[in-house]
């Protein structure tokens, strides 16, 4: 008996639990519904809590010295709980084989990573994670993902990019902090683009959105070439504030050509 109740708490034999969504698609700022089926395993279990949260599987940076004590950089991805609704906080006997099934709301944040646009997913390892808290037993990262579609403000920043030229050539979620502005989160997603012909001295562009109720922050990263009136080369960082109710694509492509044409100018006129 002991042997099969520690073959349960880490998840042999143990209690299982199913996360069925009413909907597949949400925005920033929305809510996710949905129902748990809980099922009984094969002995009996002490239930803790029950919760459903929205992870992210997040890139950090780390340094260290390589054999010749030269300062080398690498990432690895470590896991982030964005959102957590406790669904029962009441301890409980799961007896075997037994089942019942909750119904869950889940809010999920205004500055939630996005992870699709017009049903295409784009951004990876960000889900919907439901968890039976049971003494020792594993804490499974395993998520149902969750298509989190962009509000009307992201998407007229991402359209004024395009009509600047701009093309898309990666997503990502990275650890840590960009100062001055309204995260709250301890990671950014960041956008990654080639840069548009029409910028002579520009390499490439990252994008971030950092959004709450009052609007979102636009943070711009550029990465200059060096050279020519760029001597210096290197990276620039540019914030443009844009409410909820400024979605106007041609005059934000405008504000951002003039930032980015002031930084990195356009073919041409150099």
């Amino acid at each position: 008996m002991i042997f099969k109740r520690m073959l349960a708490s880490v998840g042999i034999g143990g209690a299982a639990v199913e996360t069925v969504l009413d909907d597949e698609t949400v925005q920033p700022g929305g809510t996710v519904t949905g129902t748990l089926k809980v099922i009984g395993g094969n002995v009996t279990q002490t239930v803790e809590g029950i919760s459903v949260g929205l992870r992210a599987t997040v890139e950090k940076e780390y340094t260290y010295e390589d054999a010749d004590g030269e300062e080398q950089s690498g990432e690895y991805t470590i896991d982030v709980v964005v959102a957590e609704q406790v669904i029962s906080d009441e301890e409980f006997e799961l007896e075997p084989e037994q089942e019942f099934e909750l119904s869950f709301e889940l809010p999920i944040p205004l500055e939630a990573p996005l992870t699709a646009l017009n049903g295409e997913v784009f951004q990876k390892g960000v889900g919907v994670n439901t968890r039976l808290h049971v003494d020792n037993a594993i804490d499974r990262k395993d998520v149902d993902p969750l298509s989190i579609e962009p509000l009307p403000v992201h998407l007229a920043v991402l359209e004024a990019l395009a009509a600047l030229g701009f093309q898309l050539k990666a997503v990502d979620l990275e650890k840590g902090e960009i100062p001055g502005t309204r995260q709250k989160l301890p990671f950014y997603q960041e956008f990654e683009y080639a840069a548009a012909s029409q910028y002579e001295g520009l390499n490439s562009l990252e994008l971030t959105f950092l959004t709450d109720e009052e609007g979102s922050d636009v943070v711009l990263e550029l990465d200059k070439k060096p050279g020519m009136l760029f001597s210096d080369g290197g990276d620039t960082l540019l914030r443009l504030t844009i409410d909820h109710e400024t979605l106007d694509t041609e005059e934000i492509a405008g504000r951002l050509h003039e930032w980015i044409d002031a930084v990195a100018g356009r073919r041409g006129l150099l």
